[in-house]
C-alpha cells in the first residue's frame, strides 16, 4: 500500500526536524569548541551535553519516519 498524502507530509517533516536538530548540534559543537578554546570549559560541556540530547532526538525521529514508511508498504 504506497504512503497517504498525509502519512507522506508526516514522514518529510520527521525528517525535516531530524535534519534541524543534525545542523543544529553541529553548530553547537563548534560553539563548544570556540568555548573551549577560549578557556570556559563548563559551558563547552554543557552544550555538548545538550548536542548528546538533539542528536538522540535525531535518531528518534528518523527511526519514527523510517518505521511509518514501512508500516504504510506493508499495510
Amino acid at each position: 500500500m504506497p504512503l497517504t498524502n498525509l502519512n507522506q507530509d508526516l514522514r518529510r517533516d520527521l525528517q525535516g526536524l531530524a535534519s534541524d536538530l543534525k545542523w543544529s548540534a553541529v553548530e553547537l559543537m563548534r560553539i563548544a569548541d570556540r568555548l573551549s578554546q577560549a578557556g570556559n570549559e563548563p559551558d563547552a560541556q554543557a552544550i555538548i551535553r545538550i548536542c548528546a540530547v538533539m542528536r538522540a532526538g535525531e535518531a528518534r525521529l528518523e527511526a519514527r519516519a523510517d518505521e511509518d514508511r514501512l508500516q504504510a508498504a506493508h499495510g
